[in-house]
């Protein structure tokens, strides 16, 4: 007999549908960023109180650290529909409008990866977030005429992983602007006992922390890699995932003692190595590794450079003390000067 398709789809531990269900459904549930959400919790009881709508947010970080979550939780505080959509999804002027107009009042308008919306979409935005109001032009030439239209008034709640290519405009219209830190380790232990109870994941505490210590400070690795190692555990017919699993597992994903993967290891190697501990440009590394300048800079790097395993510098990359012990390559005395 064929199995149902719509019931296979909504299973809990299908990890096309999983992110979903581990997301936390209230501040209460939500581990860390404490102090930026006892901010959107005043903010949001503040605004209930008023009976007004929720003032616009900005939350700035690397990816996997809960912007979209808290998106979510603010439409559950308020009560309120979220409408959810991304910069580079809206092409033209018209897309906005589209999704403004449909907007009920006090409802949320998520846009993710705000800083790439395209420039005349972004000028058409300003006026709906400080008037509630949509130009847009009827006819063309010596006949165009400018027309405006009322909108129910929104929060618009936006996130970036790259808030400096922000423009000011923009960036000053949000009322609150936030910026999420990575993750403690004894925080993500938290996330990752959380996610295995909800998958019901039978988990150690030093399992739990094993995991945790190797999840680059970010929820969402945390979350993937549990799910890699109970694919060791169910294959390997283990019943509860402890720390010597984890280690094993995680050592076969490549996955070190750091939380460094193959890409990790593979820049700091050519920044070490091949030009030795530097100074070396971002185009010179991108080429020496075979990999775009933009994951670069998106992905390895920024936490790299929280850990200080590297250092930006006008003269380019420079790898620290620490980049040159996690490799086992000694300092040669020529890069004392600049460590």
């Amino acid at each position: 007999m064929s199995r149902d398709p719509t019931i296979e789809s909504t299973r809990i531990d299908d990890d096309t549908n999983v992110e979903e269900h581990l997301r936390p459904p209230n501040f209460d549930a939500f581990v860390g960023q404490n102090a930026v959400k006892k901010n959107l919790q005043v903010m949001a009881e503040s605004a209930l109180v008023r009976q007004a709508t929720l003032d616009h947010v900005l939350l700035c970080g690397p990816p996997g650290l809960g912007k979209t979550s808290m998106a979510h939780i603010l439409a559950e505080e308020m009560d309120v529909n979220i409408h959810v959509t991304s910069g580079p999804a809206m092409e033209k002027p018209g897309d906005l409008a589209g999704i403004l107009t449909s907007l009920e009042r006090g409802e949320i308008l998520f846009i993710d990866e705000c800083h790439r919306m395209n420039a005349v979409v972004e000028e058409n935005l300003y006026p709906a977030m400080e008037d509630f109001c949509f130009d847009f032009i009827i006819g063309e030439g010596a006949h165009a005429k400018s027309m405006k239209m009322t909108l129910q008034s929104f929060t618009l709640v936006g996130a970036t992983t790259r808030a400096g290519l922000l423009t000011a405009p923009m960036r000053d219209r949000f009322g609150y602007v936030a910026r999420l830190d990575y993750y403690a380790t004894d925080e993500l232990t938290s996330i990752v006992k959380r996610s295995a109870s909800i998958l019901k994941i039978g988990l150690t505490d030093d399992g739990a922390d094993e995991i945790a210590r190797r999840s680059r400070g970010t929820p969402r690795i945390a979350n993937r890699l549990l799910h890699r190692v109970r694919d060791y555990a169910v294959v390997g017919d283990h019943d509860v995932i402890d720390s010597e699993l984890a280690d094993y597992a995680l050592g076969r994903l490549e996955v070190d003692g750091a939380g460094f993967d193959y890409l990790d290891r593979l820049y700091l190697d050519a920044l070490v190595v091949k030009f030795d501990g530097g100074p070396a440009g971002l185009d010179t590394l991108a080429s020496s590794i075979g990999e775009e300048k933009n994951t670069i800079e998106e992905v390895v790097e920024p936490y790299l450079l929280q850990q200080g395993y590297i250092q930006r510098t006008p003269r380019g990359r420079v790898a620290t003390a620490s980049a040159f012990r996690h490799l086992g390559v000694p300092i040669k005395s020529s890069q004392n000067s600049l460590l």
